[in-house]
């Protein structure tokens, strides 16, 4: 019985604790007004706190499954995007954006780092209950060079990846979120990390914005002691 209740996810063992203590509440409560009704005050009394005390139990387990619902919404990472490059020259490099949903895209930088910057929408706590995801759109793929003095001299490389839509939501909603209950804020993230022969990069997106973790030996070697 132990093992098969640690096996339960916690937050579908607190709903079932929740409707379990509703259901065990209502009866107790139908009891304590029959008795009640026939002038029985002690037994109606117990019987009605009792099954109060098993509906705020309840209420209890089920605002702690929300609260752990809504945590993991928050923490969900969606992948964006995935990225892959091999060198073509001192400082140049060709790079292969996958995302989902869409063809790969070939784009091609110079530097020595590359980052990639998107508007990120991020939801109140009560839109993450419903199963909100934080929505994003990919602006921009752009080069860096590691040098300051390179970075003003050399060539930049900037490629955008939006889309041309309509009616632009995102334009709209950064102009008119605060009147947008639903929405908790509308930001803009980038990151960026180096830029070397065979690496593979993931790019995922949370409500804390973008990040980008290494896929290949290739890339953890160029992130190892990188800052």
């Amino acid at each position: 019985m132990i093992e098969w209740l640690s096996r339960l996810d916690p937050q579908a063992l607190l709903a079932g604790i929740a409707l379990l203590g509703v259901l065990l509440a209502l009866p107790l409560e139908v009891a304590a007004l029959r008795r009640l009704r026939r002038l029985r005050i002690a037994s109606g009394t117990f019987y009605a706190l009792l099954g109060a005390f098993l509906i705020l139990l309840g209420v209890a387990a089920g605002l702690v499954a929300v609260s752990l619902h809504t945590y993991r919404r928050l923490t969900h990472e969606q992948l964006a995007a995935k990225v892959s490059m091999r060198q073509l020259g001192e400082h140049q490099f060709a790079l292969t954006l996958e995302m989902p949903d869409a063809e790969p895209r070939r784009l091609e930088l110079r530097g020595d780092q590359w980052q990639i910057d998107a508007q990120v929408l991020k939801w109140r706590g009560i839109a993450t209950v419903f199963g909100f995801d934080t929505a994003y759109r990919l602006e921009r793929l752009s080069g860096r060079y590691a040098e300051i003095e390179q970075e003003r001299a050399q060539p930049r490389t900037v490629r955008d990846l939006s889309e041309s839509e309509p009616v632009d939501l995102w334009a709209l909603l950064r102009r008119y979120h605060a009147y947008v209950p639903l929405v908790d804020a509308h930001y803009g993230s980038g990151v960026y990390v180096p830029m070397v022969e065979g690496a593979e990069y993931l790019v995922s997106v949370s409500a804390s914005g973008l990040v980008v973790r290494p896929d290949n030996d290739s890339a953890r070697e160029a992130l190892r002691g990188w800052r």
